[in-house]
């Protein structure tokens, strides 16, 4: 029965898309001056790590670079993130339900607390996991273990949602059912790539989907 929900945070709660892009676009007309980059190329650095993205680029100066993007990310934070319709009144319903819930982020907890913080959602988590809190992130499984450690609670009674490859891969990992939001910006086509046990186009079809889950189990 599923009592426990795992999210992600950037493009999943929250749309820190706009800002990624632009962040990632800034770093690298700065840093690659004679290049014009395309969204489409933008596109595969929303998911991993910056130290991931920023090192298989260019070895020599990516921790430079990491600086400069998170500079930047964080001084145009507040102004360039959008809330996604529905989205935060559904969490907050899902909590007002009984279920337990918590974040897991590749992003640092630094800039997770000032997207959380923004929303005003800090009292719907139970935990939060972030990148400074584990040596392996997403896909992993130990970001996903130790949120449930945290949680009390168990993979058949867990599930993950995300709009990555790094969520719905790493909750397959960590033996979860996963959820993908439909709403990604990669795109559903991506999104069915990736073989999630659902697609959700809303905050209710998910508490549907939930229901329809436990009453299985029932």
């Amino acid at each position: 029965m599923i009592q426990t929900i795992l999210f992600d945070l950037d493009g999943t709660l929250i749309d820190t898309n706009p800002l990624i892009l632009k962040s990632f676009e800034h770093t690298l007309s700065y840093y690659y001056p004679d290049r014009t980059f395309t969204e489409a190329e933008l596109l595969p650095f929303i998911g991993p790590t910056l130290e991931k993205s920023f090192s298989e680029m260019n070895a020599d100066q990516w921790k430079e670079m990491v600086a400069f993007y998170r500079s930047y990310n964080i001084a145009m934070h507040d102004a360039l993130v959008l809330e996604y319709p529905g989205v935060l009144d559904g969490l907050r319903r899902l909590k007002q339900e009984g279920y337990k819930m918590a974040i897991v982020t590749s992003k640092s907890r630094r800039v997770a607390l000032k997207g959380i913080e923004l929303f005003g959602l800090t009292h719907l988590f139970d935990a939060i996991i972030a990148a400074d809190d584990v040596t392996e992130e997403k896909p992993a499984v130990e970001p996903f273990e130790k949120a449930m450690a945290l949680l009390g609670a168990t993979p058949n009674e867990t599930i993950m949602v995300g709009d990555n490859a790094t969520d719905i891969d790493g909750g397959k990992n960590a033996g979860l059912k996963t959820v993908a939001v439909g709403w990604a910006i990669k795109g559903r086509p991506y999104l069915e790539a990736l073989q999630p046990d659902v697609i959700i186009e809303s905050m209710e079809h998910l508490s549907d989907w939930i229901e329809a889950e436990n009453a299985k189990t029932n």
